[in-house]
C-alpha cells in the first residue's frame, strides 16, 4: 500500500537534482516536492518551471526553500556535491564531497529526523557510509543509489545484444558504483533461463562470448563517455532514483542493488556496497547474500577492499 501525503526533498538542484525532481513529479509518487540548493535562485527557477506543469501530472506541490522547508520529509534525496570532471574517477571526489556532507547532513537530520536518506552524490558508496555515520540514523534508513543505474545499463546493453526486451532480463551489477564493479553473470537469466544456457539455445553454433567482456566494460565506462561528450549524466540516474523512491513509498519490497550497509553479509562489516537488497517503507529491509561464482566473489572482495582503503585514507 502506498504511503499517503508523501513529502520528498531533493538537496542539490543541479543537473541530477533537477532531473530527479522532474522524474519524481512525472512518477506521481509524492504530494509535496521541495528543492534546496546553495544557489537559491537556481532552485527557485527549477521549482517554478516544474510547478507550471501541474496540469499534466498528478497533484503535487513543488517549492524551493531552505533546509527548514524540508521539515517532515519522508525521503531526502541528496545529489549535492562537487561534479565529476572529464578524466576524474568517482573516487577522486571523496574528500571534497565528505566536507560538503559534514555541513549538509546535520541540517537534514535536524529537520527530518524520521526520514530515509537516499544518497546519490558520488562516490556514492563512500558518501552513504559518511551519511550513515554523520546522521546517527539506523542503517536501514541510509541508502545509496548504489548500482541500480549500472544494473539498468547492464540489462539494456545485454538486451540490445540478445535482441530481447530489457525487462525480460534479470541480472545485477554489484560492488562499487565505479571502476571495481562486477557483472554477476552467474546470476543472470533471460525469461527464467540461465544466461549461458539461453545463449546456447539461441545460437546453435559455438556462441561468441566476447560480449561478456564488452558489456561490463560498456557499463563501467558509460559515465565517462557521457561526461566527455555532454559533460554530465542526468536522465537515467534520475529514473533510477525514482525507482528506489517508488519501492519505498509503495512499500514494494522490491529487490534493488542499492548501496546498503553490510553487517556480516559476504563476510564484510561496516561497509556500504551495491548489493541486492529488499527495499520497502522502512528502507532496506534485508540485504540478500546472493551466491556468486568463485571468480565473482574474488572480484567482489577486491571491490570491497578498494572501498575500505578509500575510507581509511579519507577525511571522515
Amino acid at each position: 500500500m502506498k504511503l499517503k501525503n508523501v513529502k520528498i526533498s531533493v538537496v542539490g538542484a543541479g543537473f541530477v537534482g533537477s532531473t530527479t525532481a522532474y522524474a519524481l513529479m512525472l512518477g506521481g509518487i509524492c504530494e509535496e516536492l521541495v528543492l534546496v540548493d546553495l544557489n537559491q535562485n537556481k532552485a527557485a527557477g527549477e521549482a517554478m518551471d516544474l510547478s507550471h506543469g501541474a496540469a499534466f501530472v498528478r497533484p503535487v506541490k513543488v517549492t524551493a526553500g531552505t533546509y527548514a522547508d524540508t521539515a517532515g520529509s519522508d525521503i531526502v534525496v541528496i545529489t549535492a556535491g562537487a561534479a565529476q570532471k572529464p578524466g576524474e574517477t568517482r573516487l577522486d571526489l571523496v574528500n571534497r564531497n565528505i566536507n560538503i556532507f559534514k555541513s549538509l547532513i546535520p541540517e537534514v537530520v535536524r529537520y527530518s529526523p524520521e526520514s530515509i536518506l537516499l544518497i546519490v552524490s558520488n562516490p556514492v558508496d563512500i558518501l552513504s557510509y559518511v551519511a550513515y555515520k554523520l546522521s546517527g540514523f539506523p542503517p536501514e534508513r541510509v541508502i545509496g543509489s548504489g548500482t541500480v543505474l549500472d544494473t539498468s545499463r547492464f540489462r539494456t546493453l545485454l538486451a540490445e545484444h540478445l535482441h530481447v526486451d530489457a525487462r525480460s532480463i534479470h541480472g545485477y551489477i554489484i560492488g562499487e558504483h565505479g571502476d571495481s564493479e562486477i557483472a554477476a553473470w552467474s546470476l543472470t537469466s533471460i525469461a527464467g533461463v540461465n544466461m549461458a544456457e539461453y545463449v546456447g539455445i539461441t545460437h546453435q553454433n559455438k556462441p561468441d562470448l566476447d560480449f561478456m567482456t564488452k558489456i561490463p566494460e560498456g557499463v563501467k565506462n558509460a559515465a565517462y563517455a557521457m561526461i566527455s561528450t555532454k559533460g554530465y549524466t542526468n536522465y537515467a540516474v534520475a529514473l533510477a532514483v525514482r525507482r528506489i523512491c517508488e519501492a519505498i513509498t509503495g512499500d514494494e519490497r522490491s529487490i534493488l542493488t542499492v548501496s546498503s550497509l553490510l553487517q556480516g553479509e559476504f563476510g564484510l562489516k561496516d561497509l556500504y556496497l551495491g548489493v541486492p537488497s529488499i527495499v520497502g517503507k522502512e528502507g532496506v529491509i534485508q540485504v540478500l547474500e546472493v551466491p556468486l561464482a568463485e571468480d565473482e566473489m574474488v572480484r567482489f572482495m577486491d571491490s570491497a577492499r578498494t572501498m575500505e582503503d578509500v575510507l581509511r585514507n579519507s577525511s571522515l
